[in-house]
């Protein structure tokens, strides 16, 4: 093998981490609100992640079946779908189970884990326990070639891309918006924005729902690098509290630096190691950096 090869060899394992990373960093972002804004521990945070990736299958199985033409086009209005039903259920849930449960954290981690199985249970029921794959259209599909022997697929750019409009899009509604307002205000100081005239409990709803609409583009992103089974979204609950714990609660920007460190070591560890051992090992440097700094990598002072 020459240093050639290597070096490509090397860029594309790095390449393979950028998409991991952009997973990750969807599933941590609406994770981020939900669990460092409102400090609701939503272990169901996987199924929406699922309901994103089901959407898109089921978009492209109707436009296959009645309108073949629009087989190129149908997945960026996909994605939307995946949005606003993760968003519509993530409103439901909240209206029926989470707002009776605020500042009951160990409540919510039992509540939204029955949530969880429930869902899965619906997943089973009406679509079928075996993973299916959406036909993504042609211009998803091959791989860009720099150069000879590097070749980056065209999918993973896409994710990339989707992902950064996507966190661009949570920073400048969390600092422009007046939901951005809203929310800063009520996790600085509840009460504070209470007595201001801030619908705190409204602020709380639309604030969840949202984190789950994130969930589930995180999971329309997922459909173009796997498979969607009923259980895929539990597969990433552990890493996304992983990447918001060890980023530091209620803190984008951790968020993001988080989801970077965690892939990267992930990707490049396998190249040398088995996956299991490069998962230990991820782990391990992990709660290394949390032992000398538990409140994460770039926390932020809040007042409850």
């Amino acid at each position: 093998m020459t240093l050639s090869d290597m070096w490509n060899i090397g860029l594309m394992q790095g390449f393979a981490g950028l998409s991991l990373f952009a997973v990750l960093l969807l599933m941590g972002l609406g994770l981020a609100i939900i669990f460092g804004q409102m400090g609701v521990i939503n272990m169901a945070h996987g199924e929406f992640m699922t309901i994103g990736a089901y959407s898109i299958y089921l978009a492209a199985q109707v436009t296959e079946r009645l309108s073949p033409a629009w087989m190129p086009y149908y997945f960026p209005v996909a994605i939307a779908l995946a949005f606003v039903f993760a968003f519509v259920v993530g409103w439901i849930v909240e209206w029926l189970l989470i707002r009776h449960l605020y500042r009951r954290p160990l409540d919510t981690l039992l509540a939204t884990w029955g949530v969880s199985l429930g869902l899965q249970q619906v997943f089973r029921t009406f679509i079928g326990p075996k993973e299916v794959s959406p036909t993504l259209p042609d211009w998803l599909m091959g791989s860009w070639t720099p150069h000879e022997g590097l070749d980056i697929p065209i999918n993973g750019l896409f994710v990339l891309a989707l992902t950064a409009l996507a966190t661009l899009g949570v920073l400048l509604a969390l600092h422009k918006s007046r939901w951005g307002l809203r929310v800063r205000a009520t996790v600085a100081n509840r009460t504070m924005a209470n007595a201001t005239g801030i619908d705190t409990k409204k602020t709380d709803r639309l604030t969840f729902a949202i984190g789950c609409g994130i969930a589930g583009v995180a999971g329309a992103a997922f459909t173009t690098i796997g498979s969607t089974g009923p259980t895929s979204g539990s597969l990433y609950i552990v890493d996304a509290f992983l990447v918001v714990t060890f980023g530091g609660a209620a803190s984008l920007l951790g968020t993001v630096v988080s989801a970077f460190g965690i892939a990267q070591t992930q990707s490049v560890s396998e190249f040398f190691m088995t996956g299991s051992m490069a998962k230990v090992l991820t782990l391990s440097l992990i709660v290394l950096i949390l032992m000398l700094r538990p409140q994460g990598l770039f926390a932020v002072k809040v007042r409850r």
